[in-house]
């Protein structure tokens, strides 16, 4: 897949924080043809490795990286703009979960197959994250 610089780059407030999106796309075409749509709704594109792309807008940047099993997701992404992630995914006819993390680690929400996510609990007022405080929710799946 050729690089597209054309997105908008990521914005560098998202620079600070650890990586807090992971997830899998079930039954994806590779890497590139996932790569590909993204750039098809305006993101930018650049190779992450021989067979992995990181793919990027404002609000986003996620590595796409093709597995025997599934093809992964990984990266940064506004916690208020994690819906339209998988909104996105859900257009592109993907079958996916992802995961958004706050910056303890802890898993806050999540999304399968473009499913509405479940409200399971309200956050701990003890809990100050900056992402915490800009979700005003804790969501988290049960394991």
């Amino acid at each position: 897949m050729d690089i597209s610089g054309e997105g908008r780059p990521l914005e560098p407030v998202w620079f600070e924080i650890n990586n807090n999106v992971c997830g899998g796309l079930t039954e994806a075409p590779s890497a590139s043809l996932v790569a590909q749509q993204f750039v098809g709704a305006g993101w930018s594109s650049r190779p992450a490795s021989w067979e992995s792309y990181e793919v990027e807008t404002s609000w986003c940047r996620v590595e796409i990286e093709a597995t025997d099993r599934c093809t992964l997701l990984n990266g940064v992404v506004d916690p208020d703009r994690f819906v339209d992630l998988a909104a996105l995914l859900t257009r592109f006819g993907l079958r996916f979960s992802i995961e958004l993390y706050d910056d303890d680690g802890e898993l806050l929400r999540e999304i399968k197959a473009g499913t509405p996510p479940v409200l399971i609990r309200e956050a701990a007022p003890r809990l100050p994250g900056r992402l915490l405080a800009r979700l005003g929710l804790v969501m988290v799946a049960r394991r």
